[in-house]
């Protein structure tokens, strides 16, 4: 048998070292919890939102995350941000979506990508682009085609951006979720068989993307498989999903809310999250989100670790 050469041993090489990170490198889950490369994990998460702060800011954020003991990283997608005009994109400054992942990759965190593409997020027009409302013949979040075409046709431009970066944890990446739609529950009543058509039809196009991550959808209750359903709330220990075979997820625990002359002050005490999250998990949770964690970092240092001796006197 012919010798091979130095350059045919260093590409087999490759070969095999690509083909075993490949195995490695899964995210499914079962009734219990996301089961990550084999491992089932309980996972705390946090929100950052990447617009919301300066490039310059990002890593600093993502130290503080994960310096305050958290496993992921959440962040929707903004749609008016990234395709001002049709077919026109940005991605650069403060929409530099990759850079932003790229950075929770190198400390070690995990990342839930929420595309939407409508995210609500106290964003304008919920992060639709404007122009899209001027689109002949379109309703919004319905079984309506001039809609439908132009949401597949960002969610595609998102998840391939992704794919092309390796960012996807089937790819070795830190993306381990997904999000289709946003707490479409209630609107899909308001819609009937056409808010159902609607909302199965963007389950079966987004897993039909193969990202080789779980998607979910949040307060859809309806979500069929393998689409995991989630709970968004200030308490969610009462949540079971649709299936029994699916995790429980709790993708928003609501931090607070914005205040109206006259009315309650949302602001919860974080003794009060805790015990909501404790009872959560005691429950069978295993992930948990919380959001509005930009600006709590922006202005509170990180605790210090656990395992800082004190120094002597």
């Amino acid at each position: 048998m012919e010798a091979l050469s130095a350059s045919k041993w260093f590409l087999l090489c490759a070969l095999l070292i690509s083909a075993v990170q490949s195995t490695h490198c899964s995210v499914t889950y079962d009734k219990k919890s996301l089961v990550i490369n084999g491992q089932r994990r309980i996972l705390l998460s946090g929100s950052i939102h990447y617009p919301r702060s300066t490039p310059d800011m990002w890593e600093g954020l993502i130290q503080k995350a994960k310096e305050g003991g958290l496993d992921v990283i959440d962040t929707y997608v903004f749609w008016n941000l990234h395709e001002p005009s049709p077919g026109n994109y940005n991605f650069e400054g403060r929409n530099d979506l990759v850079r932003f992942i790229k950075l929770v990759q190198k400390a070690g965190l995990y990342l839930h990508l929420r595309i939407g593409p409508y995210v609500c997020a106290e964003w304008n027009f919920g992060g639709f682009p404007v122009w899209l409302k001027y689109v002949p013949g379109i309703s919004f979040r319905t079984d309506n085609e001039p809609f439908k075409k132009a949401m597949q046709s960002f969610t595609q431009k998102i998840v391939q951006m992704m794919k092309s970066e390796r960012l996807f944890q089937s790819q070795g990446g830190p993306i381990i979720l997904s999000q289709i739609e946003n707490e479409y529950g209630l609107v899909s009543k308001d819609f009937g068989a056409a808010g159902r058509t609607y909302m199965t039809w963007a389950a079966k196009m987004a897993v039909e993307l193969g990202t080789g991550v779980p998607w979910v959808m949040c307060k859809e209750d309806d979500a069929p498989d393998p689409v995991i359903n989630a709970c968004n709330g200030f308490y969610c220990d009462y949540f079971s999903p649709n299936k029994p075979y699916k995790p429980t997820l709790w993708t928003e625990a609501w931090t607070g809310w914005f205040e109206d002359f006259g009315s309650p002050i949302h602001h919860r005490p974080v003794e009060d999250l805790a015990f909501a999250v404790v009872r959560f998990i005691q429950k069978g949770g295993s992930f948990v989100n919380t959001t509005w964690l930009t600006p709590f970092l922006q202005s509170h240092p990180p605790p210090p670790p656990h395992n800082k001796k004190k120094k002597k006197k």
